[in-house]
């Protein structure tokens, strides 16, 4: 039987390869042009395995993106205790980013259901991704960041292409899972659509400050104003039923 994961379609990957973020920092130095090779190389893997499959997509990825920011507030947090300095609310930001994916995650898995072969793979990719990033953290926390930007710039057009799967009728606009509805602070009669483009709202977000992180770091001013809007959320994740 063909595993057809591993065998996607060759238009929907024309079409995953020809789209560029609308957003998109330009590469300066060594740094830079590191995190964008290692963020593009991700991203033809996904392309690869997950072509038009955006809910199985967005299950596997959630799991490696809630990884950089309980990583950076960890080791954020460390410096600061050795330091004894103050972390600017870096910690907090950072925790709220992994939170903020992890519920990204729990509502695609409401949409859907991850099969065997992305459960293996989700075991295997964070454990490698988590010790990977840990340690360009600590080597270089501007180039770290760096990267979790270009892996939103990547996360925005992965959602923007899945709205045009579900507007063009190609992925059902099935109702809003009650988590989503909760989280995002929805109303009673939401669709999938209305998911994504919270989720993609969210993405913006996180691409903006983690490139701010990353230009502080290089000692480049940063404009807060240029930020993209952070939808609101629930104060108390947990849905109650």
């Amino acid at each position: 039987m063909t595993n057809m994961i591993l065998v996607p379609d060759k238009l929907a990957l024309a079409t995953e390869r020809n789209v560029q973020p609308a957003v998109h920092h330009q590469p300066n130095g060594f740094s830079d042009r590191f995190a964008l090779g290692f963020t593009k190389l991700l991203r033809f893997s996904a392309d690869r395995l997950f072509a038009k499959r955006y809910g199985h997509r967005a299950i596997v990825l959630e799991t490696v993106a809630a990884v950089p920011g309980m990583v950076g507030a960890m080791l954020t947090h460390l410096s600061c205790l050795r330091r004894m300095r103050d972390d600017d609310g870096w910690i907090r930001t950072l925790m709220e980013e992994a939170e903020n994916e992890r519920m990204h995650l729990m509502t695609f898995i409401e949409i859907a259901k991850p099969t065997w072969f992305e459960r293996m793979m989700i075991l295997s990719v964070q454990g490698v991704f988590l010790v990977g990033f840990s340690i360009l953290y600590l080597v270089s926390s501007r180039t770290a960041h760096r990267v979790v930007g270009y892996f939103e710039e990547e996360a925005v057009t992965s959602y923007t292409l899945y709205l045009q799967e579900i507007d063009e009728g190609r992925s059902p606009n099935v109702p809003a899972p009650a988590i989503a509805k909760h989280y995002w602070k929805m109303a009673d009669d939401a669709k999938l659509r209305d998911v994504v483009l919270l989720v993609r709202a969210d993405e913006a977000h996180h691409r903006d400050v983690n490139h701010g992180f990353a230009n502080k770091l290089n000692g480049q001013p940063d404009d807060p104003a240029l930020v993209a809007a952070y939808p609101d959320h629930a104060s108390e994740i947990r849905l109650h039923v």
